[in-house]
């Protein structure tokens, strides 16, 4: 998920496993419901559920792929390729040579040049991560489309965000989709979350990590506890139950991400990327997950299937993020990435029986994931409105 220091090629490193992330007072250990009376009636739906579009931005600034930046544009046409059958892409453009140099390369890959297929816009950006820097699309109860702008500072890492931060105002203008910019209920501040850290089942329940938001590195909110979290996810995504797991992947310099460890497939079942290997270090971390949602499947419905982690990907001793967790759903089809290696074969069809009805797709990520992200990081959906009695629609 992210995503580098364009000063410098050096990265500022976090915690180390072991501290942070589980030895701070006030995290949560299991999951906590919280009941209340939501105004506004949002509903952030489900991934699997019914898309407008996807939103990406082609990328274009060398040092988020130090020395590798030549392949990537090629990885993100067969990724266009693939989400162009499904549904519309709607695709961000730094500056016209960009948008150029993306239609040279989407024509060899044979995408269609065409509005149903994929739109180019012009729109200058910092780095290519919107499921971070782009808004969250909520349903209102009248089915119609909003999209929350959480503040963006960067993973609370980085200095040079600036244009990021006005994603959102891009997107609503684009879009004409009515845009509320999120808040904290303690001090009226922005609040800033990242669209990989929260991952729903579109019926209310949430996961996220103690390691993204409740420990003193790369802080977002000073001072904000998990109760104050669950309430903004009540006010802004409709979430009445949130299940808290300790700590993301090893290499995802996010600080926790829930997107590289555990997903919903649907209603009731997560996919929990798992390492049974005592001597790596995403044993620890995944084993106290998958106890925390066994824990968790006590009180409520919930099914818990494992995919492994690919063998340790790293780039200059340095290892990276290689989740087959960092999936996208898309209308008709999923997107994975692989990473050469003899999990591919397993974390594949272990995708494809959790999604029925939907063509697995893999693609390739082993150049994109020296960037500290893959396919659901550099994704973001548009829902489609829906009419009042489709709100609950099951996968």
């Amino acid at each position: 998920m992210t995503k580098r220091d364009t000063t410098s090629t050096k990265r500022k490193s976090a915690a180390p496993h072991g501290r942070g992330a589980l030895s701070i007072q006030n995290a949560q250990k299991g999951g906590g419901a919280l009941t209340m009376e939501i105004s506004l009636a949002r509903r952030m739906p489900a991934e699997w559920e019914k898309h407008e579009a996807t939103w990406i931005a082609w990328p274009h600034h060398e040092p988020d792929w130090p020395g590798k930046l030549a392949p990537i544009p090629w990885v993100y046409a067969e990724i266009v390729r693939a989400l162009s059958e499904c549904e519309r892409v709607e695709i961000l453009c730094h500056n016209e040579g960009v948008a150029q140099s993306a239609r040279l390369l989407l024509a060899a890959h044979g995408v269609l040049d065409k509005p149903d297929r994929y739109r180019l816009n012009i729109a200058p950006n910092d780095r290519v991560w919107l499921r971070d820097s782009a808004p969250t699309g909520v349903l209102r109860s009248d089915g119609k489309v909003e999209l929350i702008d959480w503040g963006f500072n960067a993973w609370a890492k980085y200095d040079n965000y600036s244009k990021d931060a006005d994603i959102g105002k891009l997107i609503a203008r684009i879009t004409g989709l009515p845009r509320t910019e999120a808040k904290r209920e303690d001090n009226g501040e922005r609040l800033v979350l990242e669209g990989g850290g929260i991952e729903v089942n579109g019926n209310g329940t949430m996961l996220v990590t103690e390691e993204w938001l409740l420990t003193d590195v790369q802080v977002r909110n000073p001072g904000m506890s998990a109760q104050g979290y669950e309430e903004a996810f009540a006010e802004y995504l409709g979430v009445t139950d949130t299940i808290w797991l300790g700590q993301g992947a090893v290499g995802d310099d996010t600080h926790g991400h829930i997107d590289d460890v555990a997903r919903f497939a649907s209603r009731e079942t997560v996919i929990l990327a798992y390492e049974p290997d005592p001597s790596d270090e995403n044993h620890v971390r995944s084993a106290d997950n998958l106890r925390r949602l066994q824990m968790a499947a006590q009180s409520r419905p919930l099914k818990v299937v494992t995919i492994p982690f690919p063998r340790p990907v790293t780039m200059n001793g340095e290892r990276l993020p290689a989740s087959y967790a960092n999936f996208y759903i898309a209308n008709g089809a999923v997107l994975v990435p692989t990473f050469n290696d003899p999990n591919d074969r397993v974390a594949l069809n272990g995708i494809a029986e959790a999604f029925p009805g939907r063509t697995v797709v893999g693609i390739h990520a082993v150049d994109l994931v020296w960037g500290l992200g893959t396919l659901h990081c550099l994704t973001q959906q548009q829902p489609a409105a829906v009419g009042r009695v489709e709100r609950t629609a099951s996968r």
